[in-house]
């Protein structure tokens, strides 16, 4: 079942049951949850406000000191003019060859926010996109959109078990960001991310594809919401992703006859 959650943007937040203090963002920012079923075209979005990259966070003593930054990152290595593609859910081995295709086609890179088990069960194709010059993200293990209402010994086993999950299977590459699936981060999660070196990772455009909703859409839905920001959301798994293949075929040479750059998200 599908779940969708909006994180917050273009407002400043506070989240003050954490302490953590939010900053003016520039877009609205989105995400699915899909995991390894097929997704729910009929799901309705819920509010969920998340801290957004800039918030300036403050680590707790009590847990591990963070080894990158552990505010949320939205903005690119290329600039200004970058775009970060990311491919969530996977990998699944109809879809995920697909995609791999279209992008070594256009010459990008990516980076795949991987499920544990789903790593586990395809290791071949998580070498696959590590042998392509993609980076890896950690996904969680279950893609529990409310593992932030859940305990800090629950959010660490979905965090670090699927790390281990992604690590091993691509033979010895880790992680460098952490997705929480739906956006459902905590000043926790992230600290216990980023204590591992895996940046927390959000997104500025959200192509929708979990919703199967043509091929126009999505195209449209990111031509239309690129100026929001760099870090664009599409899927690999959860579902027929068709129309995600064709609209990466037709999306990635647009962006590209913009001018804009293919990179990665900040670390």
């Amino acid at each position: 079942m599908a779940r969708h959650r909006i994180m917050g943007a273009n407002s400043r937040i506070l989240a003050a049951a954490f302490g953590v203090v939010g900053v003016t963002a520039l877009a609205a920012v989105w995400t699915a949850q899909s995991g390894t079923a097929e997704a729910d075209p009929g799901a309705s979005p819920s509010p969920k406000p998340t801290p957004i990259v800039g918030q300036t966070s403050k680590p707790d003593p009590e847990l591990p000191d963070p080894v990158v930054n552990m505010d949320i990152a939205h903005a690119s290595d290329k600039g200004a003019k970058g775009v970060n593609i990311t491919i969530d859910d996977g990998p699944d081995p109809t879809w995920t060859p697909q995609v791999l295709q279209v992008l070594k086609a256009n010459g990008v890179k990516a980076t795949f926010c991987m499920v544990g088990p789903q790593a586990q069960a395809h290791p071949d194709l998580v070498k696959d996109v590590v042998a392509d010059g993609h980076r890896l993200c950690d996904h969680s293990v279950s893609h529990d959109t409310t593992m932030d209402a859940k305990s800090s010994a629950y959010q660490s086993k979905e965090i670090l078990d699927a790390q281990r999950m992604i690590t091993k299977a691509s033979g010895g590459v880790k992680p460098l960001y952490y997705r929480a699936p739906g956006g459902a981060f905590t000043p926790y999660s992230r600290q216990i991310a980023a204590s591992q070196g895996m940046r927390p990772l959000g997104w500025n455009v959200d192509s929708k594809d979990f919703k199967q909703p043509g091929v126009e859409t999505e195209v449209n839905t990111v031509k239309n919401e690129i100026s929001n920001g760099p870090t664009v959301l599409f899927h690999d798994a959860g579902g027929d992703r068709g129309q995600t293949v064709e609209a990466l075929r037709q999306v990635l040479p647009w962006l590209k006859e913009q001018g804009y750059s293919f990179g990665f998200p900040v670390r």
